[in-house]
C-alpha cells in the first residue's frame, strides 16, 4: 500500500466505475480529493492510498486495469507490456480517509473483485483506523450500502457498529426498477 498518485487516477476511476455503476465518483471528485491530500503539517485533512500488484495476483487474464494501459502508455515494446512477459502492476484496491478531529471519515474503500479474499480490504481499513487514531480522532465513521452485507461484515469484525440509517441515500438500478438503497452509518470509537 502506498500513497495514491496522480498517475493512478485513471485506473482508480476505471475500477470505481466498474465496482459502483450506479453511484461512482466522477473523475473530477477524485482529482479534488487528491488535491486536498497535502501533508498534515500543511493543513491536509485527507489521505488516499492505493494497493497495486502484479496481475498474477488476480489470475492470468485479469480485467483489473493497469494505470499504464488506461493512460494510453506505450504497449507492444516488451517491458511493461501486459501481453509480453513482465506485466505492469495493476490497481488492486484504493481507500481514502478524511480527518478533522474529533471525527474521521472513511471516504472510500474498494477492492477489485478478482483480488477479493486476500485481506486487502482489511489492510486498508486497519490502516485508516490507525491513521485516524494517529491524527487524534475520537471516532471513525463510514457509510455502507444496506445491500452490501460483505462490507458490513468486514466493518463489524473490526469494531464498527451501526448507529444510523439514511433512508434511500444511494441510487438503485433504475433499468431494473430497483428502488433507492439505504445507507447504514457505522462508527468505531478510537479514543475515550
Amino acid at each position: 500500500m502506498r500513497p495514491l498518485e496522480w498517475a493512478d487516477l485513471p485506473a482508480v476511476h476505471a475500477l470505481e466505475q466498474r465496482l459502483f455503476p450506479f453511484d461512482a465518483w466522477p473523475l473530477s471528485f477524485f482529482e479534488e480529493e487528491l488535491a486536498h491530500a497535502v501533508p498534515e503539517a500543511d493543513g491536509g485533512t485527507r489521505d488516499y492510498r492505493v494497493i497495486t500488484g502484479p496481475p498474477a495476483l488476480c489470475g492470468q487474464r485479469s480485467p483489473v486495469v493497469s494505470a499504464r494501459k488506461v493512460m494510453g502508455g506505450e504497449q507492444g515494446r516488451g517491458k511493461g507490456d501486459p501481453d509480453a512477459g513482465e506485466a505492469a502492476d495493476v490497481v488492486l484496491g484504493y481507500c481514502g480517509l478524511m480527518c478533522v478531529p474529533p471525527l474521521a471519515d472513511v471516504q472510500t474503500i474498494a477492492v477489485a473483485p478478482e483480488a477479493e479474499g486476500r485481506g486487502l480490504g482489511t489492510a486498508m481499513l486497519l490502516w485508516m483506523v490507525a491513521e485516524a487514531g494517529r491524527r487524534r480522532a475520537r471516532d471513525l465513521l463510514l457509510e455502507v450500502r444496506a445491500d452490501n452485507p460483505r462490507a458490513q461484515q468486514l466493518y463489524a469484525r473490526h469494531g464498527f457498529e451501526h448507529i444510523h440509517t439514511r433512508a434511500g441515500y444511494y441510487p438503485g438500478d433504475a433499468q431494473r426498477g430497483n428502488a433507492r438503497v439505504d445507507a447504514l452509518i457505522m462508527r468505531r470509537r478510537l479514543l475515550a
